[in-house]
């Protein structure tokens, strides 16, 4: 709690019934043991009063539905965005060579009605150990390539390897990441036309330097992937202008679905400050972690994609909540699921404590 304390409470004086401090903790306990909705917080705080009282003021009870909505919607979303990033800064023990993958949410029950857009979070995920180390929000999904710079300043890279999809493609995030000590596998599509096709150009006619491949079964299907790299870069009209290139990289991918017998296939490229085909194949694999162990996790345990909550700052506030959360039951070594973890939680105040004690 020490690193949200200190923030500026958003509330006037005279309006003031219930401790910042006390809300907060109600906030996200509440949310450690499955709340989804103030509403939610409302009724936790009032069935766990008695236990909540023996470390907390409650000079008023516990706050009302109202009083939690009113505050998160006020709160200054950057500032507990900041207090959030130093907070998993003092947990996360950073390994050499991490990966961590940068992507984009939308939140969809965000949009007001009306509104063609929502609120939409970009956050950076650390698969080693398994963390988001932080968020930032945009207005919309384009606006990640001036978000991911802003992301990326606040975050400890040196030694790490940063992943992020077609969108971050752009070289002046290239230029942030080498800046900060660190590699980046950047995904290319057709949004980088001219460095699309002279990569497609180089594979036709170059040699591959380095070359690595992979079986994986499971979920009934079969997948091979093919990873080639080319360190040659002569080809790349703009390879000088994309600091710290060393190679480019083409992952074929074919899955056969055992049931159907049914086959498919997928190229994607990339370019990196590396030149191990293993190690860049490893990369690629792992940025899909963000999508499975935070994006997925976020929708299916927490329901974040049907959240409603449209008032000021409080759904941007409320994905903060639930990546705390997320990050707190991660760390825990309980050999059950995320959904059991939060019910675990609610059932029993030890094993919770646990939990914010991690």
């Amino acid at each position: 709690m020490s690193y949200f304390s200190g923030m500026k409470d958003p509330r006037i004086n005279r309006t003031k019934r219930h401790l910042m401090d006390d809300i907060i903790f109600i906030a996200i306990a509440s949310v450690l043991c499955g709340c989804e909705s103030w509403n939610d917080m409302e009724e936790y705080g009032e069935i766990k009063k008695e236990w909540l009282s023996s470390f907390l003021e409650l000079p008023n009870g516990i706050p009302s539905h109202d009083t939690f909505n009113r505050f998160f919607a006020a709160l200054d979303a950057e500032e507990f965005e900041n207090c959030f990033l130093s907070w998993v800064k003092s947990i996360h023990q950073r390994t050499h060579g991490e990966v961590i993958s940068i992507d984009g949410k939308t939140m969809r029950g965000s949009r007001n009605q009306g509104c063609k857009t929502a609120t939409h979070i970009v956050s950076a995920w650390a698969d080693e150990n398994e963390l988001v180390l932080g968020q930032i929000k945009v207005e919309e999904k384009s606006n990640e390539i001036t978000a991911i710079p802003k992301l990326l300043d606040a975050l400890l890279l040196e030694g790490c390897t940063v992943t992020v999809d077609a969108m971050g493609c752009q070289k002046n995030i290239a230029r942030k990441i080498v800046k900060k000590k660190a590699h980046y596998i950047l995904a290319v599509k057709e949004n980088q036309k001219d460095l699309y096709e002279d990569i497609q150009d180089s594979f036709r006619v170059l040699p591959v330097s380095d070359y690595f491949e992979e079986l994986d079964y499971g979920h009934g299907r079969i997948e091979t992937r093919k990873c080639s790299i080319i360190e040659d870069l002569t080809l790349l009209e703009s390879a000088g202008k994309w600091n710290g290139l060393t190679s480019i990289v083409k992952v074929d991918r074919e899955r056969y679905f055992k049931a159907t017998g049914k086959r498919e296939n997928e190229t994607s490229f990339y370019i990196t400050t590396l030149n191990k085909a293993a190690t860049i194949a490893c990369g690629v694999r792992k940025h899909w972690g963000i999508e499975n162990k935070v994006h997925w996790v976020l929708d299916v345990a927490f329901g974040e994609d049907l959240s409603r909550k449209r008032s000021g700052n409080a759904a941007q506030n409320f994905s903060s909540l639930n990546r705390i959360a997320l990050n707190l039951l991660k760390k825990d070594d309980a050999k059950v699921g995320i959904k059991s973890r939060r019910k675990m939680a609610g059932w029993g105040n030890e094993y919770l404590l646990k939990l914010i004690g991690n």
